[in-house]
């Protein structure tokens, strides 16, 4: 009969159904390791997540904090090179403005020598074109002289009158010549 008992036994319970004290130990386990869990891996858990939570948007607001500085030195940087390059076309400016004044001044400042070595050259020619025509009077009349007194046969040199008739013919060469260009200019 114990053997059919076993067999009724056997045919009343289900393999799938775990047994009430298979229940009890494993309920008791699970809440043990539940209690763990939440007492010692979940905080540490939440304390990992938290670290990463910050360092990333750390890293997050590092990059824009960095991101505007760079804005702000891109602007100064921008700022000083159009700063820079007025100044460029300033100086660009000033230089041209110099250089055309200095052109200028220099053009002046040859005018002034052409004048000035112009002006000299025309007294030096006109002190030259004197002298020569007072030593020309004086060979001319020297000659004259020379060849008068061959022809009259007689010393005209040392008359005082004879020096007076030379300079009369050549104010008379002379007065002629002076009328010709006037004539011509007419």
């Amino acid at each position: 009969m114990h053997h059919a008992f076993l067999i009724v036994k056997a045919a009343d319970s289900n393999p799938l159904l775990p047994q009430v004290p298979d229940l009890i130990y494993g309920g008791f386990v699970f809440v043990v390791v539940l209690v763990v869990f939440i007492w010692k891996v979940l905080p540490r858990l939440n304390t990992l997540l938290d670290a990463r939570s910050d360092a990333i948007e750390g890293g997050i607001k590092r990059a824009e904090i960095a991101e505007a500085a760079a804005e702000a030195k891109k602007g100064e940087y921008e700022a000083a090179l159009a700063e820079a390059r007025a100044e460029a076309a300033k100086i660009r400016d000033q230089a041209r403005a110099d250089g055309v004044k200095i052109v200028a001044e220099a053009k002046d400042a040859a005018t002034v020598e052409a004048a000035r070595v112009t002006a000299n050259a025309q007294l030096q020619i006109e002190a030259e074109r004197t002298a020569a025509l007072v030593s020309l009077r004086a060979e001319v009349g020297s000659l004259a002289i020379d060849l008068a007194s061959g022809v009259i046969g007689e010393s005209l040199s040392s008359d005082k009158r004879s020096k007076d008739i030379v300079d009369r013919f050549l104010a008379d060469l002379e007065a002629p010549a002076a009328r010709v260009p006037a004539r011509a200019s007419k």
